[in-house]
């Protein structure tokens, strides 16, 4: 069957997301777009933050496809006030502006964004920072012992701090340089000032330590930043990139699903996935929505019923009329939310980071301006030692040590890493530093109900035969029917038989009925096994008179042979866990909802069963993201606890993300603060509480660090405290706050 091109994403599109960024950036006056040499050219007026800008134009171009760009060779056109043409194969976007102001621009180079180099380039970018944070421990490591236990000149173990200091401090010097460039000073400058400091006079390994806590935290963030980007691209990869189109002469040819239009027909086999949104016009079959709405049971799909992009047809085969083009699919959708939601979602501030720069020029200023008062105002010697006093270096060297926040940068990260620690021997993965400060201030928990409140699989409970006494026969049958089937009931019916001690039987004959169930052979006779409906249309439809339907929340597999009808029942289960991790959380003070796609009626039943304070069913992943906005726009700090890819753009969204961690996929897994790995919801108390403690640690560490440092700059300034003092003080309270961070380690579950 031929194959056609795709076509292009709507020209509108794009243009309309480049003429966006460029009124919302003031700064920005034009963008040059290549698609030969796929480079992307931007020009700023005044004072920039390009790392800023960069990262938001990447989002920006990921809507615009550079193939095509290449391929249509034209200007697309457009209603914005903008200036759009075409020159020398590039197209220029500008404002308007006098003839003048382009001498004043200053154009930015940056490599096209494509998914698969960025995903590279973060790849790269993580283990080459986590390469030098080895060799920064490494070289600190072999310094401190060989300086402590060995008999060895001098020069070596300052050789080695030195290689350490180089290597640690390396990525830092890079960022501060380009800051330095913009006129910015940070916290990368900071913490070269402070290793800098501690060298001048004499305490290389502790510079050298600060450089590689640092330049450790710097490969962790990169590393996140790596697999969000995978996993943003995996998605991408696994979306469905062709579809049997409906021919007017009745025959089938595969197009790619961006050439699909309104209106087309195409045809969906078994253990396909929809390729794009519609409506079913022919046939009949069950959809998997599961990545969609988290729902274990697959939903029937008729004529007339909608299909949704990315999800799986279970095993009709059916003629579905497109809705909505591809780029507007529910899978599309997901990757977006999840692209935009992360911008939602602040990173958290250090105190360190939001006093970084003014405190740099501040220490350095005051070291500065001593150093000439020392000099010029006493008249004490600028850099040579008197039996009557130290110089003025010396002193100002010393007032450096005492301001230094060595404590203070190490009071956060230190307690951070020991509640990592504590929670990773206990089955709870924080992702980093902001979630363990940030769930202590959660106030509202949002809860998805599949995987997360319940088990997330269907079990089955109970076993039903028409008279009663052949159940053992019922259940048989049906094994012997499932296992020729992929349904998610066949699975659980299946390995139910096989607890059971039950041999499925071989069959004769085996056929999968559109729409009702399955139809075997076995020795036995025909059997049939499906929905009610089998029953109902068959000569022993009377037998349903006395039998009501499933209870609420159960799903009823039926099994009709030539001498028995039965029925098995099948739920999913809620966890074991759940009502005490909810009754804990309403007795801190803590609101609980439920947030999930799957039916009102059930939902409602979990949620009164757990004491659960507000239930919100038949969601959208949109319609999640919807309501953590609305929460957080009243004030409120959440905190979101789901499994599957449909929660992954409301847990992005979210103050505080939790993932299950045994059975969550891996996108929900990704935008992910919090893990629990053991997939044990009560994790989420223990996760809790660590996280209250830690934010208790860190307050005493941050009054230690800053008394110690107040104190002795008080007293420096008056020159009363040797440098020996200041030393010990300075890495006294360093060693407290270590100390008192371990404390953590020993905290009880």
């Amino acid at each position: 069957m031929p194959n056609s091109t795709p076509s292009p994403p709507d020209s509108s599109t794009w243009m309309a997301a480049l003429a966006d960024f460029l009124m919302d950036e003031p700064e920005v006056e034009s963008i040059r777009l290549n698609p030969d040499s796929k480079r992307v050219e931007m020009a700023t007026l005044g004072s920039v933050d390009g790392e800023l800008l960069q990262a938001k134009l990447t989002e920006v171009l990921r809507a615009v496809d550079a193939k095509w760009l290449k391929q249509n060779g034209k200007v697309p056109p457009h209603t914005s006030m903008l200036e759009v043409q075409q020159k020398d194969g590039a197209f220029v976007i500008e404002k308007p502006s006098c003839p003048t102001a382009p001498k004043f621009w200053k154009w930015r180079d940056f490599a096209w964004p494509e998914p698969d180099e960025m995903e590279q380039a973060s790849d790269n970018e993580w283990r080459t920072l986590a390469m030098q944070a080895g060799i920064c421990a490494v070289a600190l490591m072999a310094g401190y012992i060989i300086e402590r236990f060995f008999a060895a000149p001098a020069w070596l173990p300052k050789s080695l701090f030195a290689i350490s200091l180089i290597s640690g401090g390396w990525d830092a010097a890079k960022d501060a340089w380009e800051n330095l460039r913009e006129r910015r000073l940070d916290v990368h400058f900071l913490m070269l000032a402070v290793a800098s400091g501690a060298v001048a006079i004499g305490a290389w390994e502790e510079g050298a330590l600060l450089l590689f806590l640092f330049s450790t935290s710097g490969a962790l963030e990169h590393f996140v930043m790596f697999r969000t980007h995978r996993e943003i691209n995996a998605l991408t990869k696994a979306a469905p990139k062709f579809a049997h189109v409906l021919l007017p002469d009745g025959n089938t040819e595969d197009r790619g699903v961006q050439a699909l239009r309104v209106g087309d027909v195409i045809v969906v086999k078994p253990d396909e996935l929809f390729a794009v949104d519609g409506t079913v016009i022919s046939g009949s079959t069950a959809a998997d929505e599961s990545t969609l709405t988290g729902e274990a049971v697959p939903i029937a799909k008729e004529t007339g019923a909608p299909v949704y992009g990315g999800t799986l047809n279970q095993w009709g085969v059916v003629q579905v009329r497109v809705d909505r083009p591809a780029t507007q699919s529910a899978l599309a959708k997901i990757i977006t939310l999840i692209q935009t939601a992360q911008h939602l979602r602040a990173p958290s501030q250090r105190f360190t980071d939001r006093f970084g720069t003014r405190y740099t020029v501040f220490t350095l200023g005051v070291v500065a301006a001593m150093f000439f008062v020392w000099w010029l105002g006493f008249g004490i010697p600028p850099l040579e030692n008197t039996a009557a006093s130290n110089s003025s270096f010396y002193r100002a060297m010393t007032l450096l040590v005492v301001m230094s926040p060595c404590a203070l940068v190490l009071s956060i990260p230190s307690a951070i890493l020991a509640a990592i620690a504590w929670g990773a021997r206990r089955g709870v993965l924080f992702r980093g530093g902001a979630a363990i400060e940030k769930l202590a201030e959660v106030d509202v928990i949002a809860m998805d109900k599949t995987g997360t409140l319940t088990e997330g699989e269907l079990k089955v409970t109970k076993i039903e035969s028409f008279p009663a006494g052949r159940e053992q026969d019922v259940l048989r049958i049906a094994v012997s029917l499932e296992a020729n089937s992929n349904h998610p009931i066949a699975r659980a019916i299946t390995h139910f038989g096989e607890g059971q001690g039950i041999v499925a039987e071989k069959l004769a004959e085996f056929q999968s009925i559109a729409g009702q169930g399955l139809r075997g052979r076995t020795e036995g006779g025909l059997s049939y096994v499906g929905r009610r409906e089998l029953v109902k249309d068959s000569a022993l439809g009377e037998v349903l008179a006395g039998v009501p339907d499933a209870p609420l929340g159960f799903s009823e597999v039926w099994v009709l042979h030539e001498q028995i009808v039965g029925r098995v029942l099948l739920k999913d289960e809620i966890r074991a866990g759940s009502g005490a991790v909810l009754e804990q959380l309403a007795a801190e003070g803590v609101r609980t909802i439920m947030l999930t796609g799957d039916r009102r009626a059930a939902a409602i039943e979990v949620g009164e069963k757990l004491g659960i304070a507000e239930v919100r069913a038949g969601l959208h992943p949109e319609d999640k993201v919807a309501a953590i906005r609305e929460l957080t726009q009243a004030g409120h700090k959440v905190a979101m606890i789901g499994d599957g890819v449909n929660d992954a753009p409301s847990l992005a969204a979210a103050y505080v993300s939790v993932a299950m961690g045994a059975r969550g996929s891996d996108a929900a897994l990704e935008q992910s603060d919090v893990v629990l790995m053991q997939d044990r919801i009560e994790k989420l108390l223990s996760a809790r509480r660590i996280s209250h403690s830690a934010r208790r640690i860190i307050q005493q560490n941050l009054i230690i660090s800053l008394g110690s440092v107040i104190v002795m700059a008080v007293a420096s300034l008056f020159g009363i405290v040797p440098l020996t003092l200041g030393v010990l003080t300075h890495e006294g309270s360093t060693v407290v706050v270590c100390l008192n961070s371990l404390r953590l380690l020993f905290e009880k579950e």
